[in-house]
């Protein structure tokens, strides 16, 4: 734990020194171009702010070109102002170029970071919410409108059988039904009933029931 500790110190210190010589020499580079006053601790604070959110995009994952550029540029702008105030430069005669370039950087440091902030993000939350969930308000409309659900196919209408045509039934056979009815009812004392009628005479059942309609 300790060790941990201490590896974390030594990091944490290293980034402090490194951070305030850099922040010194951006400082000194904007003054010699004719930044003075707060104008030159200005320069410092924008490039180490344009590092950082074009790091967090990189950590996002989402639009890593934008990020790199921009990560890219800042970084050629703090490492630019290193190299300069390492004797390279005569920071008592800066040249014309330099002027320009710390002159236009607040320009391209606030378009770097409007880009960075506002341009992809708010383009992937709307194409998650149309691709993903959807709004709550849509979700609410499909619970309370349950009569847009499909409904399920009618069953087919059952069509009733057709009629059947009335049987022809010959006279003589209707007399002799009447003679076998007779003799039924005289030996029972009941009419009789088309079954009977049907297995004494054996006619299909439907001649039976024509026959016991007529007698």
């Amino acid at each position: 734990m300790r060790a941990h500790l201490a590896r974390v110190d030594a990091v944490l210190v290293q980034a402090v020194i490194a951070a305030a010589l850099s922040f010194a020499h951006l400082h000194d580079v904007a003054s010699a171009a004719g930044q003075d006053g707060w104008k030159a601790w200005a320069y410092p604070v924008s490039v180490d702010l344009l590092l950082v959110a074009a790091w967090r995009r990189l950590r996002s994952g989402d639009a890593k070109a934008a990020g790199w550029c921009w990560f890219l540029i800042a970084l050629t702008a703090s490492l630019g102002a290193n190299v300069a105030t390492a004797g390279l430069l005569d920071l008592d005669h800066v040249p014309a170029w330099l002027r320009i370039l710390v002159a236009g950087w607040p320009a391209v440091a606030f378009l770097g970071g409007t880009l960075l902030v506002h341009s992809s993000p708010a383009t992937h939350d709307r194409t998650g919410d149309a691709v993903g969930q959807g709004t709550p308000e849509d979700i609410d409309v499909q619970e309370d409108a349950p009569d847009s659900a499909p409904q399920p196919p009618a069953p087919p209408a059952v069509e009733s059988a057709p009629a059947l045509p009335p049987v022809a039934v010959p006279a003589a056979l209707v007399e002799h039904a009447r003679k076998v009815a007779a003799e039924h009812h005289a030996r029972t004392g009941t009419a009789i009933d088309p079954p009977t009628l049907r297995a004494r005479l054996g006619v299909p059942p439907p001649m039976a029931d024509a026959i016991a309609a007529q007698l």
